[in-house]
């Protein structure tokens, strides 16, 4: 009797559980462009759930930084004879090339959000020594004054010092770095399942203000400026990787890893869930364990091309729209930092999302915006990061996979 008096609770929870967490997303924004369409004046209710939803984002967004960057440098041991330079070195020169592409493809095909355009009144850097300048003074900033004012270029930093000297530190020191990286995750987990109520609100409130639904043609242009940039890495760039590095025919692992990662790391959307995976491929790749148990898993925190595409893309993105009009060295200076901020990359859905804030700081854009911007990743992120995810996952095994047979040509020769 007591658990048929409730039926209704658990049947609902059930059925969420059960729900893949992109319908749920989709749901979100036709809901938000409906509800605009038939109850087009509500000021208060349905705009709350995007405002605090960014407000959460905004909340958690240091912290993760902070600890996802300290944690994974921490674990790091020396001397590990693993082959990991030559991965690390594909993971590197992959991700400059594919910022350096969404920063061409940013120039040759801007993307602006309308919605931006009147919130803030920002003046544009001068040169490269202006955002240098300005690069180098946020950095020194005390840490805690970094946290209170989402300094993320200082917490990037802090948190790159702290994690190398936590490396020499006790093994129980990097337990509880281990464990609080994770409880950190837990928290930004719990925080990303509100977003289809997130979006709902946001995606309400972009067509309701001036503009209406107008506004959703922008976010088309920037899904298009995305997706199309990482289909050029994952079968341009990648491939011209593996073949330099191989001197083999790179299209059949290229297209193997792509079915086999890129598929359920696409409905996955989280680089982390997608893990199992990529070691089983592995595996079945006959690639050497004491190599890939390390990259794969290294690979799912610093290998995260498709995420600095997005940094890149959105930051340029929020840049035009407000006026600031950047020389190609101060971009360029920023799609380094947007590296660095990929290497931090949470392996959830959503993670590079929240890195955006550190790019656009070295433009001088209010954290506000930034935090504007995320809430409009999120409503293109059905398709941005189900792709994102898909192209940082497979390339995870693609350059280890690379990295192994380069590894076994030079034994077979020596």
């Amino acid at each position: 009797m007591l658990e048929s008096e409730n039926p209704k609770g658990p049947l609902f929870f059930m059925v969420l559980s059960r729900t893949p967490f992109i319908l749920q997303i989709v749901c979100g924004l036709i809901l938000g462009i409906f509800a605009a369409f038939v109850y087009p004046n509500d000021t208060t209710v349905i705009p709350t759930f995007g405002v605090i939803f960014v407000k959460a984002l905004k909340a958690v967004a240091p912290i993760l930084i902070f600890v996802l960057v300290s944690a994974a440098i921490a674990k790091h041991k020396s001397g590990m004879q693993t082959n990991l330079k030559p991965i690390i070195t594909l993971y590197f020169v992959g991700m400059v090339l594919s910022g350096g592409l969404a920063l061409v493809m940013s120039y040759m095909y801007p993307s602006t959000f309308s919605e931006l355009a009147t919130n803030a009144n920002v003046s544009a850097p001068q040169g490269i020594k202006e955002v240098l300048v300005n690069f180098v003074t946020q950095a020194v900033e005390n840490p805690v004054s970094a946290f209170i004012n989402g300094n993320f270029v200082a917490i990037l930093l802090w948190s790159i010092a702290l994690g190398l000297m936590f490396r020499y530190s006790h093994d129980n020191t990097k337990r509880v770095l281990d464990d609080l990286a994770i409880a950190v995750s837990g928290v930004i987990r719990m925080v990303i399942r509100c977003a289809p109520l997130g979006v709902f609100g946001l995606v309400y409130s972009s067509c309701t203000q001036e503009g209406g639904f107008s506004n959703l043609l922008n976010y088309v242009h920037v899904v298009v400026v995305l997706v199309v940039t990482m289909l050029i890495i994952a079968l341009i760039i990648n491939p011209v990787l593996v073949f330099l590095t191989t001197h083999k025919n790179p299209y059949p692992l290229v297209f193997k890893c792509l079915a086999k990662s890129g598929t359920t790391a696409f409905f996955t959307r989280s680089s982390a869930a997608n893990l199992p995976v990529n070691l089983a491929l592995c595996e079945e790749l006959g690639l050497n364990k004491a190599t890939y148990s390390i990259s794969i898993p290294l690979g799912c925190t610093i290998n995260m091309s498709g995420a600095g595409v997005t940094i890149v893309i959105m930051t340029m993105a929020a840049a035009n729209t407000l006026g600031i009009h950047v020389d190609f060295a101060s971009a360029f200076l920023m799609c380094i930092a947007s590296v660095l901020c990929a290497c931090g990359s949470s392996g959830v859905a959503g993670g590079s999302l929240m890195l955006i804030p550190l790019a656009c700081s070295i433009f001088g854009i209010p954290n506000d915006i930034a935090m504007q911007v995320i809430g409009i990743g999120f409503i293109i992120g059905v398709v941005q990061d189900s792709c994102e995810t898909a192209l940082n996952s497979s390339t995870d095994v693609i350059f280890t996979a690379a990295a192994c047979e380069r590894a076994e040509r030079k034994a077979a020769n020596s």
